[in-house]
């Protein structure tokens, strides 16, 4: 039994609490199965689950050889209708997880280590008033130590900075590494693509207070870098997430997914509460 895992039986304020990590993944063959092995090793996970968002590689048959449960998107939650994109993903992981916390990785990391998931999640086992817990590190880029993060860095931040003030800190607003309880996540929305992130922060800042949400530094993070040409549209949906939460009108369309409480089959498994 790891140190976390003792500390999390003797929590004064809920008992035992359940961690699932999460990964979505789609064409991830490269790196998911030993992202999987790594968690799998790690004592404090009770269980790993990749959401396979239409992958047309073995990234499901390697994560599953790996330990993890891997869920097919589509057949999540089907009652919802269909949806697109990774926040779409990372929505109905929700419903395919049954941990108490929530630790969602990005497929594509390099350097990754299972140490991460643990002091991710430490934050909220020992703070009952933490809701969020965001990875911080430094980006590399193209064999350079630092220069990653272009959309965090020109388009994230400044945005943050300009109408979110109270959350122009935060290092990596558009980090895949994060954990968080699984009550904060139920009665948010989430906006279907890239732009998940920086809505989830926002409004887990806004319903519960800036201090609910606390940083994790994980030293350098190696990933799979895209072109400019491919940052266009991600940068876009941050953009527009942004502006529609500071009530800022924008001609950018928007789709999101209602709090997942709202549907039945949700509240079917998860409720009474845990």
């Amino acid at each position: 039994m790891s140190a976390l895992d003792k500390k999390r039986s003797r929590l004064p304020y809920a008992g035992f609490v359940a961690i699932s990590v999460c990964l979505p993944a789609r064409n991830e063959g490269s790196t998911i199965e030993s992202i999987v092995r790594e968690v799998r090793a790690c004592p404090a996970v009770d269980e790993v689950v990749v959401i396979d968002d239409g992958s047309t590689d073995a990234t499901a048959a390697l994560a599953s050889a790996a330990g993890a449960r891997v869920c097919a998107e589509p057949a999540l939650l089907p009652e919802a209708g269909p949806g697109a994109g990774k926040g779409n993903a990372l929505w109905k992981a929700l419903i395919a997880c049954s941990g108490d916390i929530i630790c969602y990785l990005d497929g594509d990391l390099r350097n990754f280590r299972g140490e991460y998931v643990e002091r991710l999640c430490e934050p909220l086992l020992v703070d009952a008033d933490t809701q969020l817990v965001k990875a911080c590190y430094t980006r590399a880029f193209e064999g350079a130590p630092t220069g990653g993060g272009r959309v965090t860095e020109l388009v994230a931040r400044p945005l943050l900075a300009l109408l979110f003030p109270k959350l122009a800190g935060i290092a990596q607003p558009l980090g895949g590494e994060y954990a968080a309880r699984r009550s904060a996540l139920e009665v948010l929305p989430f906006v279907e693509g890239w732009g998940v992130e920086i809505g989830l922060l926002i409004d887990i800042a806004a319903r519960f207070g800036r201090d609910a949400i606390a940083e994790v530094d994980l030293g350098m993070r190696e990933h799979r870098n895209r072109p400019l040409e491919e940052l266009a549209p991600q940068a876009l949906e941050v953009i527009a997430t942004a502006l529609q939460r500071a009530g800022i009108p924008e001609s950018v369309e928007m789709r999101q997914r209602p709090p997942i409480i709202t549907f039945a089959a949700y509240r079917a498994r998860f409720d009474p509460p845990r």
